[in-house]
């Protein structure tokens, strides 16, 4: 079964380290949030990783041939990789520098054919998810697309207004009942009716769709979950990294 890992973005939110390099390749410890990613579903068996790639693709090509044990064949737009010591099969494909999300999806298209349902998620975003219970969930729901629904930080404070006076101030937001799209993702090929164009937005248009034919199953998970959107995040993810991260994803 295939993982896609959308890593083609500009990353202009994290400006200070994507100026230079992609974000994907952002090192999190020592090595990049990309390969902590694919050790996340690497852990639980599934090693064929489908990378597309955009803005610098090339750093992204270069960082796995540093890794390769082989080159296998490659194409016009495709640089495959095989990954002895994790025993990972890695197919770069590039898929554009302003390619939307759904756009990026679509090009894969052909490269899918024979898949029932694979996996998706983006290039910057960790969590101590158990994906088989993922992907059980969404082959017991026979669903076009199953979302993982995870708890954002509570980073922020809540201000409630009443007219224009604050009627309550909390520093502390209680995240309880909050819940957002955490970007782990299971597809049925069936996704593919719902593609158009290179524009598409996975998120914006694509899901939104889905959810109107309440297509979509929802996979809670209440544990570690963090995006790496901010220079802020990444910070943290690093001051973490040593302390539990590196055990909780391991």
């Amino acid at each position: 079964m295939q993982t896609i890992i959308l890593a083609g973005g500009l990353g202009t939110r994290l400006s200070e380290e994507t100026k230079l390099i992609p974000k994907p390749l952002i090192l999190i410890g020592k090595k990049p949030i990309l390969f902590h990613i694919m050790n996340i579903y690497s852990g639980y068996g599934f090693k064929d990783f489908i990378i597309c790639t955009g803005y610098k693709s090339n750093l992204v090509n270069k960082y796995f041939k540093s890794l390769s044990h082989k080159i296998i064949k490659n194409g016009k737009n495709e640089k495959n990789y095989y990954i002895k010591k994790n025993n990972w099969k890695v197919k770069c494909i590039f898929t554009g520098q302003k390619t939307n999300t759904g756009g990026r999806l679509l090009k894969l298209k052909k490269t899918l054919k024979n898949e029932k349902n694979f996996f998706l998620t983006y290039g910057d975003g960790l969590a101590n998810i158990n994906i088989k219970k993922l992907l059980q969930t969404h082959i017991r729901n026979k669903n076009i697309c199953t979302m993982t629904a995870a708890q954002p930080p509570a980073r922020y404070g809540v201000i409630n207004i009443k007219g224009n006076n604050v009627g309550s101030f909390k520093e502390k937001f209680d995240n309880t009942n909050a819940w957002i799209n955490g970007g782990f993702l299971v597809f049925n090929i069936k996704i593919f009716n719902y593609l158009k164009s290179s524009k598409d937005s996975l998120e914006k248009n694509v899901l939104e769709k889905i959810i109107r034919y309440q297509r979509i199953t929802v996979y809670k998970h209440n544990k570690f979950w963090h995006a790496m959107d901010t220079l802020r995040d990444k910070i943290y993810l690093n001051k973490i990294w040593n302390k539990k991260l590196k055990k909780m994803l391991s």
